[in-house]
Order: structure tokens, then sequence, then C-alpha cells
């Protein structure tokens, strides 16, 4: 991997984490010509962030460029790293994980022995000790890129590594529309693959998410499963006629399946509710094709 550049790019709201975010890519274990920089995009509309890092950049070793985008909309902070990055290749992690000494090294081993647009790695949940046992047992907040017919479709921002200068990647933006409701990095990813964009997966290359007491309750992850299910129902949308109506059609076969296969494992609070979860994105696929507004959760 010789004389790659790398932007290390994250998006932070409010989050004292950020720190641990910061630290574990200054120790990620990289080649010497391997040129690595930090882009931070504070989206708060205070520059909370700015403390953090300016403590962190009196003892890196590695150059740190701190912007504040402001308004509560993620899209606009991921268009502010796009608009300072000047790398051969992005990468992207939330501010809530820490990435294992190897990640990046991972990533780029892969783009490159593969030549592939854009590669994707798992996102792991940490919980704390109130975790509610069937979400510890199934890991519901992990994080893990697919394949759909063999085919890697999309992929989320938690984990990522783009090759800037990819024909596929130039001039191309985070939807702010997308920004308030989730799903802008999946957006992002369908009309870069649509544009002939290749995409990979790299189940080694792993970061770890810190899960936040907020987000420990079913209500909280079939929001997140139901705004998935539209999202990918948006995306189906936009292909042909009959691809719509096979996505459609077996989705809302689906729903009943999942339903009652949580019948079939109503004495397994984990099981149950992965397949009343699964339902619930399912559902989700379904209302985007009547054109059920996306709610906002940011």
């Amino acid at each position: 991997m010789p004389g790659h550049s790398v932007d290390v790019c994250i998006c932070t709201y409010q989050r004292e984490n950020l720190i641990s975010t910061l630290e574990s890519i200054a120790v990620q274990d990289l080649s010497e010509d391997v040129f690595l920089r930090i882009i931070v995009a504070d989206n708060d509309q205070q520059p909370s962030a700015a403390a953090i890092v300016a403590g962190f950049v009196e003892k890196a070793t590695i150059p740190v460029q701190y912007v504040h985008a402001p308004s509560r909309n993620i899209s606009i902070a991921r268009n502010a790293c796009l608009d300072l990055a000047t790398a051969d290749w992005l990468a992207f992690i939330d501010d809530d994980e820490i990435a294992a000494p190897d990640w990046l090294a991972l990533l780029l081993r892969k783009a490159e022995t593969q030549t592939l647009t854009a590669v994707f790695g798992p996102s792991h949940a940490r919980y704390d000790e109130n975790t509610p046992e069937w979400m510890r047992k199934k890991g519901f907040h992990s994080n893990h890129p697919k394949t759909r017919n063999g085919i890697v479709e999309t992929g989320h921002t938690c984990n990522a590594l783009v090759r800037r200068t990819d024909p596929a990647v130039v001039n191309e933006r985070f939807l702010i529309s997308k920004g308030v409701t989730g799903g802008e990095d999946t957006e992002y990813f369908f009309r870069i693959g649509r544009k002939g964009g290749r995409f990979g997966i790299c189940e080694q290359a792993i970061v770890y998410e810190n899960v936040d007491s907020v987000r420990l309750s079913f209500r909280w992850l079939a929001q997140r499963k139901f705004r998935y299910g539209q999202s990918y129902g948006y995306h189906g949308a936009e292909k042909s006629s009959l691809t719509r109506a096979r996505i459609t059609v077996l989705a809302a076969l689906k729903v009943p399946f999942c339903l009652i296969a949580a019948l079939l494992f109503c004495w397994s609070a984990a099981e149950r509710n992965f397949w009343v979860l699964r339902a619930v994105f399912h559902a989700g696929v379904v209302a985007s094709v009547f054109g059920v507004s996306e709610k906002e959760l940011y």
C-alpha cells in the first residue's frame, strides 16, 4: 500500500466519547508511507466538540482538522468532511466507536487487492451491565454489512473506506433531506453503486460501539428497523416497476411469516424480538411504497 493518503472523517454531536474514537485512530497500525489525517465535523449548534479536539491535538502526532458544521443535520456534517477531504481515501467511523488497531490497514488491503470503490466492515456493540439479556444475546445494536444475491448493494458510514477519486464517488454528496431521518449513508452508497461503484466487505476490520443507554429499548430498535425498511423500499422504487413490485410483494409476505415465527419462539425473548423486529423492517418496506414519510430521528 505505498504512498496512500487517508482522511478519516468523524461527524460528532455532543458526545464525550469522541476522545476515545480519536485516540483509537491515532494508534492505527499502518506502514510509514501511509499519510493519515483526521477531519472532525461538529454538528452541534454550538462548537461543543472544539475543546475535545483541541485537547487531542495537543498530544496528537497526526494532523487533525476541525470544522463547525452546525444545524443538527448529519448530512451537513458529512458533506463538510467531503468538502475538506483531499486524500486518496476517505475512512468513515462514528463518534461513539473505537477502531481496532488493524482496522484501517485491513480495509486498505481489501480495497487495493480487489480494486474496490468502497469497503465496509462490522461494528460490534459493547453493552453495559444494565442491558437486557435478550438484547445482549443477539447483539441487536451491532452492524454487519450484508450481501443480497451475492452483491454488496450499499453500506454504512459507521465503518467504511471509500476511494475518493473513483469516478462513481467524485461530486457525490449526502442528501440534506436524509440528514434528520437517517439512512443518508445507505442512500449515498446506493447511488454510488448505481454509477458503477464496486463494493466489498472486510469482516476482520472491526470497530466497537459503546451503546448509549437511551438506545436500550425495544421501541428504539423498532423505530430504527422500520426506518431501515422504508429506506430499502425507497431504493427499490428507484429501480424498474417490476423490481419494485417484487420487493413489495415479498416484504408483504414476510411480515406474517416473521410474526408467526415470533409466536413459535415466544418462550425466548431474544428469538421472539428478533422475528418481531424483522416483521417491523418488512412493514417499513411496504410503507415506503405507499409514500409514508420517514420520521425524523435526529
